[in-house]
C-alpha cells in the first residue's frame, strides 16, 4: 500500500473542483439565462451573437428613425394642406373677379381679402416647423438647397433616404414678385382672369409636393414594417444561439449537484484508507 500519495484522494479531488465548476457555470446560466456569458462559454457563438446584437440595436433604432421621418412628412404635408386650402379660397375670389358685373371698387374689396391671404401663405412658410427645422422656406428644395434632410432607415451605413421639399412662400409659388408686387392681381377681370393661371399653376405645384410627401411616407412606413419584421426575427435568432435551455440546464445541474456530493464522499472514502494505515502503524 502506498502512503505517500494518496493518488484515489487526489483523483477524486481533482474530479470534485471540476464538478465544482460546472454546478457554478449551470448556476450563472440559470440565473442570467444565457447559454454563453462569456467567451469561454462559446468563443464562435459569441462572436455571432455580438453580430446579431449590433444589428439588435441598429435595427430597433432605425425604427424609430423611421418613424419619426413619417412624423417629420404628415407635419410638412399638413401645413401644406392648410396652404392649399388658402390659395382654393384666392383661385374661388379671382373667378368671382372675372365676372364683367364688378365695378373697380368691387375688385378693390376682393383683392384686400387675396393680399391678406397671400400674407398668411408667407406667414405658414416662416412659421411651418418640426424641431426648430423650417420646412417650407426652400431649405431642402433640389435646386439650391440651403441644407439637406435625410431619414436613416437602417441599420448600416449608407442605408438612409434623402427627402425634399420645394418652397412653398408666397414668392415660391409666384403670387408676388422679391419685390413684394402681388402676381395676383385682380384690378381688373382681364387681370383677375390670367391669375386664375397663375393660381392653377401654384395648386398644381403644392399637389406635386404633396404627392412626393404622400410617397415618402409610404415609403416610411413600408421601411417601418420591414424594420421591425427584421428586428423580430434577428432577435429571435440570437435568443436560440445565447440564450439558455432552461430545462436542459436544470438536468446538468441536478447532474452535477448529485456528482458533487458523490465525488465528496468518495473523498472522504479515499481519506479513510490513510486513516486505516495509521491505525496499523499505531497498532
Amino acid at each position: 500500500m502506498i502512503i505517500n500519495h494518496n493518488m484515489s484522494a487526489i483523483n477524486a479531488n481533482r474530479v470534485l473542483k471540476f464538478k465544482h465548476w460546472d454546478v457554478d457555470k449551470s448556476t450563472e446560466k440559470l440565473a442570467s439565462g444565457m447559454r454563453i456569458n462569456r467567451a469561454g462559454d462559446d468563443a464562435s457563438g459569441l462572436a455571432v451573437s455580438e453580430k446579431m446584437r449590433t444589428q439588435i440595436q441598429g435595427l430597433r433604432q432605425a425604427e424609430r428613425n423611421t418613424e419619426d421621418g413619417m412624423s417629420f412628412v404628415q407635419t410638412t404635408e399638413g401645413y401644406l394642406d392648410q396652404t392649399s386650402s388658402i390659395l382654393q379660397r384666392m383661385r374661388v375670389l379671382a373667378v368671382q373677379s372675372s365676372n364683367g358685373i364688378y365695378t373697380q371698387e368691387d375688385r378693390q374689396l376682393i383683392q384686400v381679402e387675396v393680399s391678406a391671404l397671400i400674407d398668411e401663405v408667407d406667414r405658414i412658410a416662416s412659421q411651418a416647423e418640426f424641431n426648430k427645422f423650417k420646412l417650407l422656406l426652400g431649405d431642402y428644395s433640389r435646386i439650391n438647397p440651403k441644407a439637406s434632410m435625410w431619414f436613416h432607415m437602417g441599420a448600416n451605413m449608407h442605408q438612409r433616404e434623402r427627402v425634399y421639399i420645394g418652397t412653398m412662400t408666397a414668392e415660391g409659388l409666384n403670387l408676388k414678385e422679391r419685390t413684394g408686387r402681388f402676381l395676383a392681381n385682380l384690378s381688373t377681370a382681364d387681370n383677375a382672369n390670367r391669375t386664375i393661371g397663375v393660381l392653377d399653376d401654384s395648386l398644381h405645384k403644392i399637389a406635386k409636393q404633396r404627392a412626393d410627401l404622400g410617397a415618402y411616407y409610404n415609403r416610411l412606413e413600408f421601411a417601418a414594417k420591414g424594420l421591425m419584421n427584421a428586428y423580430e426575427n434577428i432577435q429571435a435568432s440570437e435568443s436560440r444561439i445565447r440564450d439558455a435551455d432552461m430545462a436542459e440546464t436544470l438536468v446538468d445541474l441536478s447532474k452535477d449537484q448529485i456528482l458533487v456530493q458523490s465525488g465528496t464522499a468518495m473523498l472522504a472514502q479515499s481519506n479513510l484508507k490513510s486513516r486505516t494505515v495509521l491505525q496499523l502503524l499505531g497498532g
